[in-house]
């Protein structure tokens, strides 16, 4: 039996190909995927070959490369030592690939229980802005702003809510992506290109945000951001600017207002045991589906699309182009 999976042979060329069927070790778990998520930043950037796509930049990008973040699907082999997963369980997982089949170890393997597979397939990505906000330290009743409004900021507009943010400014040019933001818990919606936008942040904001979740992962964006922000705000750079070309007036936006500005990436976090505003991935997914379970968070409404591995290459020919991509997930069992 062989393994189908989703490979970038080229610049902006995905093929679906087949590999040896992997077998789990010792503590490693056999996922048979159900639901896979794209996230539209990352693998953007290794699709069409971006040298900084590992965050320093490289002499000579590679092909073929494989990619792939976050997916749901069900435990079909268990190697020695593993408790927390048995064969037949429905399970969210992190670290994944495009694949049919995942071995992954027990770690990054995580019950679903009654949580389904298309919001299990999201579990991971979601807990990116969760340890963004964490690393803010909000506190119940701040003013909070989210910049950009993929997948990652309209998953941060939930999470604020839940975290007792208020109000929240949801910004983002495409009108769609707004009206969506208000519908999962923004107060207000805005467009950073309406001529007014900073002078309505700070009112809306009473003088300014205080945390401010950056997702653009553009200069401007961020550049932007700064001019919203109150007096010793937090802001979390959670969007990967790779492009350093822009400049930010730090004396004026940062060292006088006493801005904190915080790395984000999801890897600048503890291996095993969490501290306050520093919580460990595992600990952060357990979080994500308790908050699903107990309906503070709905990521299986942030899915716009469905399709079949098979479509792979029209789907990330779309991704490499399309600067207004959609929330889409590849289902297995349509393979």
């Amino acid at each position: 039996m062989k393994n189908k999976n989703i490979i970038f042979t080229a610049p902006c060329v995905a093929e679906l190909l087949e590999k040896e069927m992997p077998t789990p070790g010792a503590g490693e778990v056999l996922v048979r995927s159900v639901r896979d998520t794209i996230s539209s930043g990352t693998e953007r950037a290794n699709l069409i070959g971006d040298p900084n796509v590992h965050g320093r930049s490289a002499p000579v990008v590679d092909f073929p490369r494989q990619v792939g973040y976050s997916i749901s699907g069900v435990v079909e082999a268990v190697g020695e030592g593993v408790t927390s997963v048995s064969v037949g369980d429905a399970v969210a997982c992190s670290w994944t690939k495009h694949a049919q089949y995942n071995v992954l170890t027990e770690s990054r393997v995580y019950p679903l229980g009654e949580v389904g597979f298309d919001a299990g397939a999201l579990v991971h990505i979601a807990t990116f802005p969760l340890a963004a906000i964490r690393k803010c330290r909000l506190e119940l009743g701040e003013p909070a702003i989210v910049m950009g409004l993929g997948v990652l900021g309209l998953i941060a507009v939930q999470l604020l809510h839940a975290a007792g943010a208020v109000p929240i400014i949801a910004v983002d040019p495409i009108e769609s992506r707004r009206k969506k933001a208000l519908e999962l818990g923004a107060d207000y919606a805005l467009n950073p290109f309406d001529e007014d936008f900073v002078k309505t942040a700070k009112m809306l904001t009473g003088g300014g945000a205080k945390v401010a979740i950056e997702v653009t992962g553009k200069g401007q964006g961020l550049d932007m951001v700064l001019d919203c922000m109150k007096k010793f705000g937090r802001i979390a750079l959670l969007g990967c600017t790779r492009d350093s070309d822009f400049t930010i007036d730090y004396y004026r936006k940062v060292h006088c207002p006493g801005i904190t500005m915080i790395g984000a990436h999801t890897m600048a976090r503890p291996k095993v045991e969490s501290a306050e505003g520093w919580w460990s991935e595992k600990d952060d997914a357990t979080a994500i589906l308790e908050l699903i379970r107990h309906n503070r968070l709905d990521l299986a409404c942030l899915v716009n699309e469905v399709h079949s591995p098979n479509d792979a290459p029209a789907v990330f020919s779309r991704l490499a182009n399309d600067k207004d991509f959609p929330i889409v997930q590849f289902d297995w069992e349509r393979a």
